[in-house]
């Protein structure tokens, strides 16, 4: 995704420049310009000059403000994180999507992006028979080691990030506003539990601070789908912008499941649509994890563990194959924290025993 050199720092400068927006600045990291003179040579002016200030004299550069600011909020408690795409937690999937997010403000539990994750989308004014579903389905996929990803909207977001979180389970909410900013208002009690409770986290592409828009919400949809295997439509209305996570998710290359609903109800015609434009049809959990076998594994309570030595050969060897395994999944498989896992995948590929190769790492000796 970018220049090996690129750290928090520097992308803490790359998204305070002026006059340079989201967008615009996805489209420049699909470049993979050099730092720093590449970055130089194909920003806008305003923006090349005020980080050419700031690489030669922070203390005089506006931007030295923010960064240290956010630098500083990221110390403040061990629940604050800052993610790029070179940090140890970082979702492999996210770097697939056209335009990923350069840096993710985190808050919460880190850990809760290393299982399988599953979005859940839906209606806000939700039916008490679609905001029943949610809990179901949410309830049952963090009882089998399933992260539920969501936007803490009304309606179906927030019933089935509770459920989940009700069940001692893992769920991720994505915001449209700073990370500190509780919106809607409503969900106070929703986004204090998913920054304190451990299985829960929040994540925003935008500074604390930040107050809600509405351009940022589709935006926000991109990373709820992207950080996903797949999406679950449980309610949605013709016009719904559910739909418009569906498609996002299609686009991503992810699969896009739905519930059905009656053929009177308003608030399913859009997932009447889904189906009829070939989304997978479901009834149970099972009919979701039917669909993505390849990441079963991670969800059997009984999954051995490996030993904290590793012995004359390191056992994460054993859940390494020809085919690419996601950084995040070895650690569900594992049960390795996150910096450890990627210490020992990096021994492993200097040993010339591991690879990192497009969707997560393969083993490279003999079994």
């Amino acid at each position: 995704m970018s220049s090996p050199a690129l750290g928090v720092r520097e992308w803490l400068a790359l998204t305070s420049l002026p006059g340079l927006g989201a967008s615009r600045l996805a489209e420049l990291i699909a470049r993979r310009p050099a730092w720093p003179d590449g970055w130089l040579a194909v920003l806008p002016r305003e923006a090349a000059t005020a980080l050419r200030l700031w690489l030669d004299h922070p203390a005089r550069s506006p931007l030295a403000a923010s960064v240290d600011a956010a630098l500083a909020w990221a110390a403040a408690s061990a629940d604050h994180h800052l993610l790029h795409a070179g940090h140890p937690a970082w979702p492999d999937l996210l770097s697939e999507i056209a335009d990923p997010p350069p840096l993710l403000w985190g808050w919460g539990d880190i850990a809760s992006l290393a299982p399988p994750r599953l979005a859940m989308v839906g209606s806000r004014r939700a039916t008490r028979e679609g905001l029943t579903n949610a809990g179901a389905f949410a309830r049952e996929l963090a009882t089998r080691g399933w992260c539920v990803v969501s936007g803490m909207a009304l309606g179906i977001d927030a019933a089935a990030q509770q459920a989940a979180l009700d069940a001692g389970g893992v769920s991720v909410a994505v915001l449209g506003c700073g990370i500190d900013v509780v919106y809607p208002p409503r969900h106070h009690r929703l986004h204090e539990r998913l920054r304190e409770q451990p299985g829960g986290l929040l994540l925003s592409e935008h500074p604390p601070g930040t107050p809600a828009r509405a351009g940022f919400f589709p935006r926000r949809n991109r990373i709820v789908t992207g950080l996903s295997w797949g999406v679950l439509v449980v309610e949605a209305a013709e016009q719904s912008g559910s739909l418009v996570s569906a498609r996002l998710a299609g686009e991503q290359g992810r699969e896009v499941f739905v519930l059905p609903g009656s053929l009177h109800n308003p608030q399913v015609r859009g997932c009447l649509r889904l189906i009829r434009q070939g989304a997978v049809l479901v009834r149970e959990v099972d009919d979701i994890l039917s669909e993505l076998t390849q990441w079963q594994a991670p969800t059997m309570p009984v999954a051995p563990r490996i030993d904290a030595d590793g012995g004359d050969g390191d056992p994460l060897l054993r859940w390494l194959s020809g085919s690419p395994t996601p950084a995040d999944v070895l650690v569900g498989l594992t049960g390795l924290d996150i910096a450890e896992c990627q210490r020992r995948l990096l021994m492993l590929e200097l040993e010339g025993q591991a690879a990192r190769v497009a969707g997560g790492w393969v083993r490279l000796s003999t079994p």
